[in-house]
């Protein structure tokens, strides 16, 4: 059986198998960049990858890859291309005596630093993790030396298999942390819950994007209400000489609404998606409450609602103002256009009053020009009698031409209606 492929088949089949999870052992140490980069940026990423890869004697990607796992010794890196970032997932093994001299390597720190002060784009997300064997009652340690407990957040996940614990504060070098206890989750199922978590971060900081361009949009929202409740009003009381500037008034305002939801409505709704995928992530994590800990999912959810709310309330409020905008638009081209029309009628009663003034001047005209020529006609049967009379014609001239007068009259009368009638048929 030979059949035609689709060129896109292979690449919607295998995006099932996209950025799959990594099976994973305690202890280990990741850092998580998130990098905010435009079109030029992403395909700096990929070639700034593959200075990396060839400095470790690895084949650098082809332009088409979007994802990368690879070892490189002394750390482990995952690369993701995203449509408008690009995340670089460092981990690093911990080291037994480094554990028993409480101390977490930071996995940064394993990475080639002049290369990495040149990654391309802006720092989104700083997320240092660290994934440790046992449980919080012999870990507390830890937590401590990590995380404040003043803004301590935690949670049993995955079926209380493992446990969650973070802070949300940004520390000195710029990262957040998360502490990870892996009790007894298997590799695979470790992997899942570490690449959940990085990815709630990180579709929550994608998603707050939205919120400074809704703040921006309020004040522009509120000028663009303000200047089409003052059209609105002159409409009421507005001549008919005003009403050209009015309309010009209120397309120049709808451009600029116009413009105002073209530039922000993809930011909102790619916040509304990444505000989605994040509330997919915390459910996937399956948090159960620890006693005197708030969860990860209560905290974002209470601390997010505001921002989630106003970026929704921003992109329905340009939505009804541009409904609104365009209901006033055709409100006022409506009124044009009927008085348009008025004036039209009006100017056709006038037209047609001056035909019917044209026509009866006309038949004035038509009853002067048969009386003319009636007579000019009859002037010639005189002289045509005076002559007949010299060979015996047996009627006066005074006769024949009284008798000629009506014959006359009527014959161009006819005449001259004939040749109307030929005139208007065609």
């Amino acid at each position: 059986m030979h059949l035609v492929p689709h060129p896109e088949r292979a690449s919607l089949h295998n995006e099932v198998h996209a950025r799959p999870p990594e099976a994973m052992a305690a202890p280990l140490g990741i850092a998580h960049l998130v990098m905010l980069a435009d079109s030029t940026q992403r395909v700096e990423s990929r070639h700034h990858l593959g200075v990396l890869l060839r400095d470790h004697h690895v084949p650098p990607p082809d332009e088409h890859t979007s994802h990368l796992r690879v070892d490189l010794g002394a750390f482990r890196l995952r690369w993701e291309l995203h449509t408008e970032f690009v995340t670089w997932t460092f981990t690093v093994r911990l080291k037994d005596n480094e554990l028993a001299a409480k101390q977490l390597a930071n996995a940064i720190e394993a990475v080639p630093q002049e290369w990495l002060s040149g990654l391309p784009g802006q720092c989104l997300s700083s997320i240092n993790m660290w994934v440790l064997p046992g449980s919080r009652t012999s870990g507390d340690t830890w937590r401590q030396q990590v995380l404040r407990e003043d803004a301590l957040l935690g949670s049993a996940v995955a079926n209380y298999q493992a446990e969650v614990f973070a802070d949300f504060v940004i520390q000195p070098n710029g990262s957040s942390r998360f502490l990870v206890y892996a009790d007894a989750l298997p590799p695979r199922r470790l992997g899942r819950l570490v690449q959940r978590l990085l990815e709630i971060e990180t579709y929550r900081m994608a998603a707050m994007l939205g919120l400074p361009a809704a703040r921006k949009a309020a004040a522009a929202l509120s000028s663009a209400e303000g200047d089409l409740a003052e059209i609105a009003l002159a409409i009421r009381s507005a001549e008919r000489h005003e009403e050209p500037k009015l309309l010009d008034r209120l397309t120049r305002l709808a451009a600029h609404v116009e413009s105002q939801y073209a530039a922000t409505h993809s930011r909102f709704s790619a916040s509304t998606a990444y505000f989605e995928l994040m509330d997919q992530r915390i459910t996937q994590i399956d948090e159960a409450p620890l006693e005197g800990l708030q969860t990860i999912g209560e905290f974002i959810e209470r601390r997010l609602t505001p921002a989630r709310k106003t970026c929704e309330w921003a992109a329905r409020r340009q939505d009804a103002l541009s409904g609104r905008v365009s209901r006033v638009s055709n409100l006022l081209r409506t009124r044009v256009e009927i008085e348009q029309q008025q004036s039209s009628q009006a100017l056709l009663e006038a037209l047609n009053k001056r035909q019917d003034l044209q026509l009866k001047l006309q038949a004035t005209v038509e009853g002067l020009s048969v009386a003319a020529i009636t007579y000019y006609i009859v002037g010639l049967v005189s002289y045509l009698a005076k002559g007949a009379q010299g060979i015996g014609w047996p009627f006066s001239v005074e006769s024949t031409t009284a008798l000629a007068i009506p014959l006359v009259g009527a014959s161009v009368w006819l005449s001259l209606r004939r040749l109307h009638r030929s005139m208007f048929s065609h």
